[in-house]
């Protein structure tokens, strides 16, 4: 889920204390120039570099999001594989993105690498511009989109002088959607510049997009005349904060924060020549990143920030931890002996680095006292931290290092203030009475000698890791769901939650009456704890992060309970969040400031295992440290980003607080008597149907919303609102970057081997996607029952589906309906789910994508179904009629003489249909070979078998629309018969089944009450995979529409339409085609058509066209300036070989809110137009307008067509009479434009 662009506005927004100081001549030197700070008041010298130069704040985030231009970054491949700035509704690669990052439309725009069918491995190298200057908390955030499997690495580097760095590398796996991916570049001083490359080898085809690049905290501070209280003026008269003094990092831009008497006395190690005081260490080692290095390992040192400078790093074994111990050093009485220092965890979610105090009292050493500890994965960067001691007694100070599995533990640049001053030599301790201090793991989880390590000991029992934290106890004592994030924050311990903060905000453990917030907890107790936000010494991201262990799997109705206090301005932000894999979801966000404590619950689900909760809050200038994907296991469960502001400096009692957590009712085994309910009308609640979690996008339960209304109830009678409930996905609202949402129910028992499952369902939108059922068995691969894609109209839909279980098994089963979009225009929703006993009748629709709907072959096996997708089947067409694609299924039989003899018979024969009310028409599509395999007879009935239809023509390369009609009081089959003809490689395919009410009607013909007739919305990829859809002007909806049809003229009435506004600037267009249609002479077109855009707007167009072997032909042209009225069109048409008529709705101009719609669509084959009577509702006639190709042909065309207007004028003797009207304009309707010539009608030559 995206947050609020207030949030996001609140983040730009943050800055730096005090204002850029803007010379009078915005003429600034190179230098000047694309270093992140605008020093021109229009930020003019910040245009193309990498981002846009439009800065509202100082300190403000610079940012590309590629909607206007490249922003500077150029492609510098080699090679055909290459970057080029692209969008979702104009690219033709099916494994791109279906919508950018900024937009999260295929209208947005991003910069992308294409598909590349070379046989050698490539290279794409995206690089920016030559950058300047970047500070210490400078970080570089993208998002990403990579096709899985599709591109062999990708690799972000950072070139400074003679020095490239690869600040991230990964060779996947990627994620499904966009992916963040955040890095520190740390200080730059001088040009530098980034690549962003993909390299494909010979085996991937390499599929990469890349948008929303932001620089964020790069600029240098702009000298001021005056500074802040208590901010230190620099050398360079700019202003850094207190704490960014002695830190070890250039903060003010020319070194003067890290050069003052003060730093001077300080003692700072960086490793690059050695220990230095730090000379006692065991499981430690100096190192650095140049060479080959494992995955986690540092990019690069944080004292030079190169891949030459050292650091310490962890080298002990996983069971044992690294010590570094510093010298003794003497009381320090009143003042504070400082310890600043920068340390990396990166790789692994067991790595751990502790602090310890050990103090030397006379007569009796104590044990180390802990101070400090973080563990867990903090990102692949340098945090600092700071600790500042007081003793009484001489002390050192044991840093020790554990090291997770996979993972990284590091130290650099350790600085001690002037106060920690060692004992002299002579008088020191031995270094043998400074035992080496492990890390303390609670007694609980120390491996005994029969558990394998990080197996949890209770009792007899040894229990491993993904049985701790799953809400199922195994321990007696429940030892193993101690400390799995419920808590009341009163133990130590904290419940399991983790601090992983990296910025100037973290969370701990503070007592209430401490507290600058409530002066007491949640229970109204001064003495109680609670977890607060607290300041913190790191200096990268301002939100603070707090962890729970790896919890779950969990059931649907677990929900985490919680007192909360959270107190700030307008953009401070207090939020919950659930991470699962690679998705990541915001699951609750604080509603606005409190005074005191409030209660809240919120639902997380069923979720896998394992999933893990953060409470975040965010505070000061929002930058934040990401993990990398050298660990891709990692970055599945870290890499996330919340952003707000908490200022714990700013005025009024700011703050942010949680108590009392508790997940309840969490248990995926526990059952209620509501699960077994699948039958549901969702009047009262979902029944036993529940939300999955596979993405942000969710199925919600709501009122006479979206469709408009629910089946249940139906429609809301005027004037009275609707009160019926349905599930309902909407991708937009609110906005869900998902490509899908799963609805389940809770393992069901069978209750008979068979049952049937029957449903309504509504699929509207031009861009819907697709919606499926699939059946579920633990320990099985799921089964899918039913499919439709794309719109099927404004209108639900009946849909059932039978359900197969083993007799006796007793083996239980979920239920999930998938929704999965194509795009951002379209719902679904579905409503009185009904199971019952027993097999389903025969589906009235049969796309043979998820099945044979029940057809049967009668045991002799010879009809098939497949798809083409390997591209070498035996027999069969290359794609399927549904979807278009070689991928698509269909039912084939293969009539060569080997598989069927000639004159023998192959039967397919449905399921039972239920009895017919009134008559109907059954359409299907069938495709025969080039070579003649035979007849396809089809034979509809009750008891008796009567035949309905028997094809025998040649075959083709399309597939051709059949029909017939049915007739049936009582139970019915359709039977299709091959009856082969011995010709090798033949065969007979069938696809799409289609039982509609009435009559069949002509081809190409088509009132639109039933249904399309044979018409195909099919989304083409090539036009930016839009399709038409089916309406009434009384059903709600969206978009734009009709008020009435032409057939029926009332809302009633049904009519095919396309909302052209979603096409976007530079769009492709909408098709909707008919059957092949055998080649004809002359025959005519008729069809009313109605535009609804606003006055003074020429935007949309439709066009008829005629597709054959030979190419595409436009007849007929209409533009969108015409009133809200249904008008008639009609055009003669001719081929000399098979065609299909195709109108086409696309746009001539920039985007404009108004729908193109069709109806009564007549073709009236082998007759001439005729001029059209008027009648009612006939108030214009509309007439076909030339498509123009060359501006001078134009001309000439015009001058003739004067000529010929002219001499027929002054034949017929004048002007024509009022009786006459405008209507004799249709003899320009057959004038077609081509790049070779002008074709004018018969009527206009003869009269010549």
């Amino acid at each position: 889920m995206r947050l609020p662009r207030h949030l996001l506005l609140a983040l730009l927004l943050a800055g730096p204390p005090g204002r850029a100081w803007v010379p009078n001549d915005c003429r600034a030197p190179s230098e000047a120039a694309c270093n992140f700070v605008c020093d021109c008041p229009d930020c003019s010298d910040e245009a193309q570099c990498g981002y846009h130069g439009v800065s509202p704040a100082p300190g403000a985030p610079f940012a590309c999001d590629f909607e206007r231009d490249s922003c500077g970054w150029r492609d510098i491949s080699t090679s055909g594989y290459r970057w080029l700035r692209d969008r979702a509704g104009a690219t033709l690669e099916p494994l791109g993105p279906r919508s950018d990052h900024t937009l999260g439309t295929d209208l947005g725009w991003y910069t992308a690498v294409g598909t590349h069918r070379g046989k050698e491995a490539s290279t794409a190298a995206l690089r920016s511009p030559v950058l300047h200057d970047a500070a210490p908390t400078c970080e570089l955030r993208l998002w990403h989109h990579t096709a899985t499997g599709d591109v062999a690495e990708l690799r972000l580097e950072l070139t400074h002088r003679a020095e490239t760095l690869t600040l991230w590398q990964s060779s996947g796996p990627w994620g499904p959607g966009w992916q963040e991916l955040v890095v520190a570049t740390g200080r730059i001083r001088g040009d530098f510049w980034v690549t962003f490359s993909a390299t494909r080898n010979a085996t991937h085809r390499g599929t990469v997009a890349l948008d929303d690049v932001v620089f964020r905290g790069c600029g240098l501070p702009t000298p001021q005349a005056r500074c802040p209280l208590g901010y230190h003026h620099c050398g360079n008269m700019a202003c850094v904060e207190p704490h960014q003094l002695c830190d070890g990092e250039d903060n003010c831009g020319d070194g003067s924060d890290e050069d003052t008497p003060a730093c001077r006395r300080h003692t700072a190690t960086d490793f690059e020549t050695g220990l230095g005081p730090w000379n006692h260490s065991e499981g430690w080692a100096r190192n650095h990143s140049a060479g080959p290095r494992p995955p986690a390992w540092p990019r690069r040192d944080h004292s030079r920030n190169s891949a030459q400078g050292s650091f310490l790093v962890s080298v002990a074994e996983p069971s044992a931890p690294a010590v570094l111990s510093s010298p003794e050093f003497q009381a320090s009485g009143p003042h504070n002996c400082s310890l600043i220092f920068y340390h990396y965890l990166h790789g692994s979610e067991g790595g751990c680095l502790q602090l310890f105090l050990q103090i030397q009292s006379p007569g009796s050493p104590q044990g180390p006292v802990l101070l400090r500890r973080r563990h867990g994965e903090l990102g692949a960067a340098w945090v600092r931290d700071r600790v500042d001691i007081q003793s009484e007694h001489p002390f050192r100070i044991l840093l020790t290092g554990h090291t997770g599995p996979g993972g990284v533990v590091s130290l650099d640049d350790l600085i001690l203030s002037d106060h920690c001053q060692p004992v002299p030599e002579a008088s020191g301790s031995p270094p043998g009475l400074w035992a080496a201090a492990p890390w303390r793991q609670p007694s609980s989880l120390r491996p005994r000698d029969f558990c394998e390590p990080g197996h949890l000991s209770c009792g007899d029992l040894c229990v491993p890791p993904e049985q701790l934290c799953d809400f199922q106890q195994q321990c007696e004592g429940g030892e193993d769901e101690q400390d799995c994030g419920t808590t009341d924050f009163e133990p130590l311990t904290g419940g399991g939650w983790e601090d992983a903060s990296v910025g100037r905000l973290q969370w701990g453990r503070l007592l209430a009456q401490e507290s600058r917030g409530p002066g007491a907890g949640a229970r109204r107790t001064a003495a109680g704890h609670f977890l607060a936000l607290q300041r913190a010494w790191g200096q990268l991201a301002a939100e603070a992060r707090v962890l729970t262990p790896p919890l779950g799997p969990s059931g649907p109705r677990c929900e985490l309970h919680m007192a909360y206090y959270f107190q700030s301005h307008p953009q401070g932000f207090l939020a919950l969040v659930v991470v699962e894999d690679s998705n990541r979801e915001l699951v609750w966000q604080a509603p606005g400031s409190s005074q005191g404590w409030r209660m809240d619950r919120v639902l997380l689900g069923a979720r896998r295992r394992p999933f893990r909760v953060r409470r975040a809050a965010w505070g000061g200038g929002g930058h934040r440290a990401s993990a990398d994907s050298t660990a891709p296991s990692l970055v599945l469960l870290t890499k996330l980003e919340f952003v707000g502001l908490v200022d714990l400096d700013g005025p009024g009692r700011q703050g942010a607080g949680v108590d009392d957590v508790t997940l309840k009712d969490c248990s995926p085994v526990t059952a209620i008597e509501k699960d077994s309910e699948v039958s549901c009308n969702f009047e009262r609640d979902t029944c036993g149907w529940y939300t999955g979690h596979l993405t942000d996008a969710h199925w919600r339960r709501i009122q006479s919303h979206g469709p408009g209304y629910d089946h249940t109830t139906g429609r809301a009678q005027p004037g009275v609102p609707a009160a019926g409930y349905f599930l309902f996905l909407d991708p937009t609202d609110p906005p869900a970057r998902g490509p899908g949402a799963h609805l389940l129910t809770q393992p069901q028992v069978p209750t008979a081997p068979q049952e049937c499952l029957s449903f309504w369902y509504h699929l509207h939108g031009p861009q819907i996607g697709t919606l499926r059922l699939v059946l579920r068995r633990e320990g099985e691969a799921d089964t899918l029952l039913w499919s439709r894609t794309g719109t099927h109209g404004n209108h639900w839909h009946e849909a059932w589906a039978t359900l197969h279980h083993q007799p006796g098994s007793g083996t239980k089963y979920q239920l999930l309906f998938e929704g999965s979009r194509d795009g951002y225009h379209g719902t679904m929703g579905l409503d009185d789910v009904a199971l019952r006993p027993g097999p389903c009748w025969a589906p009235r629709r049969c796309s043979f994508e998820d099945s044979a709907c029940g057809f049967s072959s009668g045991g002799q096996g010879l009809w098939t179904r497949q798809p083409n997708a390997t591209g070498h089947a035996a027999w069969g067409p290359r794609a399927d009629h549904t979807t278009g694609t070689a991928q698509g299924h269909y039912m084939v039989v293969d009539t060569s003489p080997q598989a069927l003899p000639p004159g023998h018979v192959a039967s397919l024969t449905s399921e039972e249909h239920q009895p017919l009310a009134r008559p109907a028409c059954l359409t299907f599509w069938y495709h025969l070979s080039l070579r003649n395999p035979g007849a396809l007879q089809v034979h509809v009935g009750e008891a008796e078998r009567q035949q309905g239809l028997s094809i025998s023509a040649h075959g083709g390369s399309a597939w051709r629309l059949g029909s017939v009609d049915v007739q049936a009081e009582r139970a019915w089959r359709v039977v299709f018969e091959a009856v082969a003809a011995g010709v090798e490689h033949s065969y007979i395919a069938l696809d799409d089944l289609l039982l509609q009410d009435g009559p069949c009607p002509r081809p190409a013909s088509c009132d639109f009450e039933a249904g399309l007739c044979g018409w195909s919305h099919l989304a083409w990829p090539g036009l930016g995979g839009y399709s038409w859809d089916w309406s009434s002007g009384a059903a709600p909806s969206r978009y734009p529409q009709p008020l009435v049809d032409h057939t029926l003229g009332t809302e009633t009435g049904h009519f095919v339409l396309f909302e052209t506004h979603m096409l976007g600037p530079g769009g492709q267009a909408a098709w909707l085609h008919s059957q092949p249609l055998p080649a004809t002479e002359a025959s005519c077109l008729r069809f009313w058509y109605h535009m609804g855009f606003p006055e003074h707007f020429y935007k949309g167009q439709l066009r008829v066209l005629l597709n054959s072997a030979r190419g595409q032909l436009a007849v007929w042209s209409m533009g969108g300036r015409l009133r809200h009225q249904w008008l008639l069109g009609q055009v003669e048409v001719a081929s000399a070989e098979e065609f299909q008529i195709v109108f086409e709705a696309t746009l001539s101009g920039q985007p404009a809110m108004g729908p193109i719609a069709l109806d009564d669509v007549e073709y009236l084959d082998g007759r001439h137009c005729q001029l059209p009577a008027p009648g009612r509702g006939d108030t214009v006639v509309a007439t076909s307008v030339p498509a123009a190709v060359g501006g001078a042909l134009v001309v000439l065309v015009l001058l003739v067509l004067l000529g010929l207007a002219g001499r027929r004028w002054l034949q017929k003797g004048g002007c024509p009479s009022r009786g006459e009207t405008a209507a004799v304009a249709p003899g320009f309707d057959n004038i077609v434009f081509n790049a070779d010539g002008v074709t004018l009608p018969a009527s206009l030559t003869d009269s010549q």
